[in-house]
């Protein structure tokens, strides 16, 4: 096994919004599970992200930061080899972020892809720019600050995110400059072959479109959600043939769920109209619940311990700190703080 000392480190979060569903599995957690094996690795929930969207929705915050923990946990994410931990149990992710703050130009942030895109969909529905909060705008520098605090090699992000990691750079960059130091790595993005999971009408999928299938499903939501999903809209009867690249979701979810023989087989049934969709979608739905029967029951399991939630939530969080406040320590004095 790789010495510890040696690995490189690697950062990465979600905000707790919600249950997560098969598109955060297939395209975020099951490559975090393999990279825990390489990387000495670092998953926080990000409650304080949460927030700048959610300020005024956070009834269901503590909810939903277990739920994020379940789903981490039943896919496979170890404490015993990552730190797993609560942004806001980590204040030092606040401190660092003041300081990143003071250095960075306003225009980096305004071109965040992000804020851009908010700002257009503001501008169609004729809202002010300006009843942006401070904390929203200001959230591409605490996403630095997360990423800083750690002093991470590499980032885990999927194409539409390596902006963020760019940014990243250029303050870490900027901060070495101002202050003459060499303190701060120079993060790159670590790519991931995310599959495009799309929700069941064929649109991305999200909990608020009521598109997605959850982690946490049970066998026979599964099926019923399932049946909803579209399918080659130009075969219309059974004995049409039909072509499964025209089946926006359902052949997608084979190549997922399938062996190489099956797909095969499934494809040439559709084609031949040997294999008709409700059948297809049957025999799929069955390959579906055997994949996440394990995960599911290991989260069942899991929800029964809350004890133990709270306690990885803590330890890791204080295992984050110790490291955490290594780096804080060399921030301070290289901006020369009164110490």
């Amino acid at each position: 096994m790789t010495n510890e000392i040696n690995k490189k480190r690697i950062v990465s979060g979600m905000r707790p919004t919600g249950k997560l569903h098969l598109g955060h599995y297939f395209g975020v957690l099951k490559n975090w599970v393999n990279l825990q094996n390489e990387f000495e690795s670092f998953f926080f929930i990000a409650d304080w992200h949460a927030l700048t969207t959610k300020y005024n929705q956070t009834e269901d915050m503590k909810q939903n930061v277990e739920d994020v923990l379940l789903d981490w946990l039943a896919s496979g994410i170890d404490p015993n080899k990552s730190t797993i931990y609560l942004q806001s149990l980590v204040p030092e992710t606040a401190q660092l972020h003041i300081y990143l703050s003071m250095i960075t130009p306003q225009n980096w942030v305004e071109r965040d892809p992000t804020l851009k895109d908010l700002a257009k969909i503001m501008k169609d529905k004729q809202e002010n720019i300006s009843n942006l909060s401070y904390g929203l705008f200001g959230y591409p520098v605490l996403m630095s600050a997360d990423i800083m605090l750690f002093n991470s090699n590499y980032v885990p992000v999927g194409i539409d995110q390596v902006a963020h990691v760019e940014l990243t750079r250029d303050i870490a960059r900027r901060f070495n400059n101002i202050y003459n130091v060499e303190l701060f790595n120079e993060s790159q993005p670590k790519l991931t072959q995310i599959p495009l999971l799309k929700g069941l009408d064929g649109n991305k999928m999200g909990k608020s479109f009521n598109n997605d299938i959850k982690i946490s499903d049970t066998a026979e939501i599964t099926e019923k959600k399932f049946k909803t999903a579209i399918t080659d809209r130009n075969r219309m009867r059974r004995d049409d043939k039909g072509n499964p690249d025209n089946c926006e979701v359902v052949f997608d979810y084979w190549k997922i769920f399938g062996t190489d023989d099956e797909i095969n087989e499934i494809c040439k049934g559709c084609k031949s109209a040997s294999i008709g969709c409700a059948d297809c979608k049957k025999r799929l739905i069955a390959k579906m619940n055997e994949y996440m029967a394990p995960i599911r029951e290991k989260r069942n399991e899991l929800q029964k311990q809350p004890s133990l939630l709270k306690d990885i939530i803590y330890e890791g969080s204080k295992k984050a700190r110790i490291e955490a406040q290594k780096t804080l320590s060399e921030v301070e004095k290289a901006v020369k703080m009164y110490k």
